[in-house]
């Protein structure tokens, strides 16, 4: 039997290669995934690992608990601090550390890095071990700067030169006195790296006299396990604590780990799309395979072997496929993880360099799953030939399905389908998240009983086709008898192309109703013609606002200032803001008036109801000075996911905060949103690259930016399951065409042309490719309509958006499927020879 087995691959080597193909793509996405993620891991890690070089242990700040009504603030790294820790027994050095947020412009006035991977810190003295310069000299006071390597070939910049840098707002103007390397992984990872002396770092980042971290040296000779001890022993309990380095780097590249741990599910998620998909493919093969052979398998069956030798011969040839298949898959992995590699370096987000990494368990994987697949879908069909009596094979009296199969399957389809559509409608009466796991179990439910219900769905579904198809003539009529002859292999070709569909118009109708109820929060609730805030997400320094007050045209403007406050035994964020505010937004009052003014306070209705408050309700807040003071609820108003929280007058607030910053200014102008006016606002803040001057639309804009770039990447994704898609449209031709062999011979004997069969296979093809597109679209509607009704339950403004346009390309694209499927089919067919294919059996 295994060597009849072998003989079959070898003998339908053809038919094969589509399915080999199928399950190849799917283990090379799965490949792929592991090389990449694990090659990005690798190189990430080492590079971080370099970056502890110069340090043995850290110390650092022990984070403080609230205790009660009083906001215990974090404990200060002073330079006496250092000076001990430099000291202590075992010790060599010790580093005081300040870094921040330092946005460097290019020669064009844009930022260099990506936003939040631009960081600034201190050079230590005239020589800073941590970072070699590689030339000039180490910088001093406030007008000189040192950049990375990196940072000065991207930007162009050379030592002398002058460059626009942006800590928190204003403006500087240093001059380049060095250039230095270094292994810090966000500058590997395409960021920036600016350093001044240490006093003008800890003024710029508001540290001034103190440090965020202290990096101490060992001597020669001491470890670090011996030098934390000392460390330990020497420095205030219960203010610091200390970290060796080999911690930091285990713990650092934990997180690396971590981190790469969800990029590599997600890929794993679509990589297991296409594979699933394949299955439906290898399945529709295997059938086939053994459809043809049947009379074969009958012989074997009459002379001697057993249902599970049958069994086990079909089993085998899937085991050879796959193994093929694994192989295949896994070398192409290893191309595409290389590829991302690349094509991330050229989309400018850098890798820092580092071997390719095929790790044994990426091998096994890709082997495993390539074999295990292909087993699992050939199982049922190699089952299926086992179980048919030699004599009835002989006599293919098993051709149709019985009334009795067709019956069980109908009925078992309809109660999943119903049992899911019930669930994913429950979970919509659901709040938030409580609904997405009952959603996700309903969807599944839902798919698979469509699935099982295919075979029943194609017949009137094609059959609503006949009208167009007549316009074919014979073809047409030929194409849509055809499609519906073998249902089941019709519902597995369709599904295939199905599942693709429904999730990429699924997460079309969400991405653009996403979009539509963002727009409308933002034109709800702002009235401003501005918001200014910083690129990376970070606060604003308190000049911004200063800079815009005295700024032509500025009619009213507010910053929102927040600041943690203790507030009935928990704390809560307060929002600092000009009486303006009222003018700036277009919240819904539901109680009381929306008055913001010396204790007068204003709450969005989740704040109100957590604490029992309503209009008139007075609280005592204490501030993170530890001052405590009573407030006073004027209004309560419809927060959203743009502007919520508890707003006072930030001149309230300003007198108990030690740095007051700001998260984001609103402005409105004499004007309204203009491109001049833009400008000009521009233009007093110096024209700085790391601070945003958004109008609503601009904000908006930037959303859909997000979101239209989250939906390609997703396209791109499930483009590998509507490619595996296409082969099976191709597989199921190719073979429906070998099996009618004599019947398309007979049809050429009777007057039927080359051009006419090759018309009928085409359409064939294209009915069974839209029957799946409509199938899918159809769900992937509903799935969109589902998940808009849970996120409806935290989002007000949400507001179900079908995107026809799209979903009209989605169609197109399946025609397009089923158009490109058919060629070689149809080629084949009609290059037949009429008199062979007559003789044929």
């Amino acid at each position: 039997m295994f060597r009849t087995a072998l003989r079959n691959v070898t003998a339908h080597k053809a038919r094969l290669l589509m399915t080999v193909l199928a399950v190849m793509l799917g283990v090379a996405f799965v490949s792929g995934t592991l090389v990449f993620t694990n090659t990005l891991s690798d190189a990430l890690q080492n590079s971080s690992a370099k970056g502890f070089g110069q340090v043995d242990v850290a110390v650092t700040a022990k984070a403080q608990e609230d205790v009660g009504d009083r906001i215990v603030k974090t404990p200060e790294l002073t330079e006496a601090l250092r000076e001990k820790s430099a000291k202590v027994p075992g010790a060599a050095s010790a580093v005081g550390v300040v870094t921040g947020f330092t946005a460097i412009a290019d020669r064009d006035g844009k930022l260099v890095g990506g936003g939040f991977q631009s960081q600034g810190g201190n050079y230590w003295g005239a020589d800073d071990p941590r970072y070699p310069m590689e030339k000039g000299k180490a910088p001093h006071g406030a007008n000189e700067v040192a950049v990375d390597t990196e940072t000065a070939r991207r930007a162009g910049y050379e030592v002398g030169d002058t460059v626009r840098i942006s800590v928190d707002g204003p403006v500087l103007t240093p001059r380049i006195t060095g250039v230095f390397r270094t292994d810090d992984g966000n500058v590997a990872a395409g960021g920036s790296l600016a350093l001044f002396d240490t006093p003008t770092a800890q003024k710029l980042f508001g540290k001034t006299g103190t440090y965020d971290e202290i990096d101490v040296k060992a001597a020669a000779g001491t470890s670090q396990a011996a030098l934390k001890s000392a460390l330990d022993a020497a420095l205030p309990k219960g203010e610091v604590e200390t970290t060796t380095a080999q911690r930091l780097a285990d713990d650092q590249a934990e997180m690396i780990s971590s981190s790469m741990s969800g990029l590599k599910q997600g890929l794993l998620v679509f990589a297991g799309i296409a594979l699933f998909v394949g299955t439906f493919i290898i399945a529709n093969t295997f059938t086939m395979l053994v459809a043809q052979r049947t009379r074969e398998l009958a012989l074997l069956r009459a002379v001697g072997a057993s249902r599970r030798q049958v069994t086990r011969s079909v089993l085998i040839e899937a085991l050879v496929v796959g193994a093929v298949a694994g192989g295949t898959g896994l070398v192409a992995g290893i191309g595409i993880g290389a590829g991302l590699r690349s094509l991330m370096n050229t989309l400018g987000a850098t890798v820092p360099d580092g071997p390719l990494v095929v790790s044994a368990g990426t091998v096994a994987t890709s082997l495993v799953v390539g074999v295990v697949i292909t087993m699992l879908a050939a199982w049922l069909p190699g089952r299926r030939a086992a179980k048919i009596p030699p004599v009835a094979a002989m006599n293919s009296v098993h051709a149709k399905a019985t009334t009795k199969s067709l019956v069980l399957r109908n009925t078992l389809g309809a109660l999943f389908s119903a049992a899911g559509v019930a669930v994913v409608l429950a979970a919509t009466t659901m709040d938030g998240s409580d609904g997405q796991a009952p959603m996700g179990i309903g969807a599944v439910l839902l798919i698979i009983g469509v699935f099982i219900l295919t075979p029943l769905l194609s017949r009137p579904l094609i059959a609503a086709a006949a009208p167009a198809l007549r316009v074919f003539g014979i073809s047409g009529k030929l194409a849509r008898q055809n499609s519906v002859r073998n249902p089941r292999r019709t519902a597995a070709t369709a599904s295939a192309l199905m599942i693709g569909l429904t999730l990429i118009t699924g997460m079309t109708v969400m991405a653009g109703s996403l979009q539509k109820s963002i727009d409308k929060m933002a034109s709800a609730a702002i009235r401003a013609d501005y918001i200014v805030s910083m690129a990376n997400g970070n606060t604003l320094s308190t000049d911004v606002e200063e800079k815009l007050r005295a700024t032509d045209g500025v009619t009213a403007l507010s910053p929102l200032r927040n600041s943690p406050a203790r507030i009935g035994g928990t704390t809560e964020y307060l929002t600092g803001v000009t009486p303006a505010i009222g003018e700036l937004t277009d919240l819904k009052v539901q109680d009381g008036t929306f008055a913001v003014g010396g204790t007068k306070v204003v709450v969005d209705e989740d704040t109100a109801k957590d604490h029992g408050w309503k209009a008139g309700s007075a609280f005592t807040a204490a501030y993170e000075d530890g001052e405590k003071q009573k407030l006073t609820v004027a209004g309560v108003y419809e927060g959203n996911e743009l502007i919520r929280g508890i707003m006072l007058d930030a001149s309230v607030l300003a007198p108990h905060q030690e740095d007051p910053t700001d998260m984001q200014v609103m402005v409105k102008t004499s004007g309204g949103a203009s491109d001049a006016t833009k400008d000009r606002l521009e233009k007093a803040l110096g024209s700085n690259p790391a601070i945003k001057v958004q109008s609503k639309q601009d904000v908006s804009d930037e959303i859909a930016q997000m979101f239209t770039l989250m939906l390609n990447m997703l396209y791109g994704l499930l483009a590998m399951a509507v490619i595996v898609a296409v082969l099976g449209v191709i597989n199921t031709l190719a073979m429906s065409v070998f099996e009618r062999s004599q019947e398309i011979g007979m049809l050429r004997a009777i007057g039927l042309d080359r051009r006419a069969v090759k018309r009928m296979v085409r359409l064939e093809s294209l009915v069974i490719s839209l029957f799946g597109g409509v199938l899918g679209i159809g769900l992937g509607v509903f799935f969109g309509w589902a998940a808009g009704e849970l996120l409806g339950t935290k989002m007000a403004t949400y507001e179900l958006v079908l995107p026809w346009d799209r979903m009209a390309v989605f169609l197109l694209l399946a025609a397009g499927v089923g158009v490109l499927a058919a060629l070689w089919p149809a080629r084949r067919a009609a290059r037949l020879n009429m008199l062979a294919a007559i003789k044929s059996e």
